[in-house]
């Protein structure tokens, strides 16, 4: 088993929006207010256009070997650019099956615009076959390929009617789901300062991510009962030898089943 899940935190690319919108001379907490704003006025929603998301963190669950590991990429002082190479480094070092959650229509995207900018480059990631044949049939990039598996995407039957969030589904399922913060409050964190916050609450992401990951496997056959029950004890373990203090908050919030 070699499973990399992934989760993004983003905040307005203000840089990005002075040029775009005009806005010289206004700070980054006004830019990104007027950003908003205009995205707002033009469309009802805040929600702002993908190559307009600045990642400010980005956590990942490995999967490797006889181990789980869970954690942030780079420092909470790191740039986006490190942070985007490290999670394509990641790629081309394991060449694992991506787990997300709405991967396919937020976060892979988002990522390509950030490589776009910083000029990060991802040959193994980028390959659908014409360097490797065994990506023909199985890359990154396709919707229905495995070695990127969106969970909202494959469990909604790729019906977008019939997606569903991913903090229900993990409470539903007896995990902990959202703890401490919510997407929507990323930005007012990062003016504040908050980074740590922001990784730990994108950890929580992550690790419920893989909870339901693991549920998933477990239905189509892929994990046995024993085995499934063997992975959730492992990431029990784990969480408890790091013994930070969201990590503490999860286990609590954790039913087991």
């Amino acid at each position: 088993m070699n499973i990399f899940v992934f989760d993004i935190e983003t905040i307005p690319d203000v840089e990005s929006g002075r040029r775009l919108y005009n806005l010289d001379g206004l700070s980054d907490e006004d830019s990104g207010k007027a950003m908003l704003h205009t995205r707002q006025q033009k469309t009802g929603s805040e929600f702002l256009p993908l190559h307009l998301h600045r990642i400010c963190a980005i956590s990942v669950v490995l999967r490797h070997a006889d181990r789980v590991k869970v954690w942030s990429l780079g420092e909470a002082d790191s740039d986006e650019a490190e942070l985007v190479q490290r999670f394509f480094d990641g790629i081309d070092k394991f060449m694992p099956t991506l787990v997300s959650w709405n991967g396919g229509g937020f976060d892979l995207p988002v990522l390509h615009y950030r490589a776009l900018l910083h000029g990060v480059q991802a040959p193994r990631y980028w390959d659908n076959g014409s360097d490797d044949r065994d990506f023909k049939w199985n890359n990154y990039l396709s919707r229905y390929h495995e070695r990127h598996t969106d969970l909202m995407d494959v469990l909604a039957g790729y019906q977008m009617r019939a997606s569903a969030k991913l903090d229900e589904v993990a409470t539903m399922l007896g995990f902990p789901g959202k703890m401490g913060m919510s997407g929507a409050r990323v930005w007012d964190a990062f003016l504040a300062g908050e980074i740590e916050a922001i990784r730990n609450y994108c950890e929580s992401d992550v690790l419920n991510t893989f909870l339901v990951y693991l549920r998933f496997q477990l239905i189509r056959g892929h994990l046995t009962g024993a085995a499934y029950q063997q992975e959730l004890e492992l990431l029990r373990a784990t969480l408890e030898q790091e013994d930070k203090p969201h990590f503490r908050e999860f286990l609590e919030n954790w039913v087991a089943r």
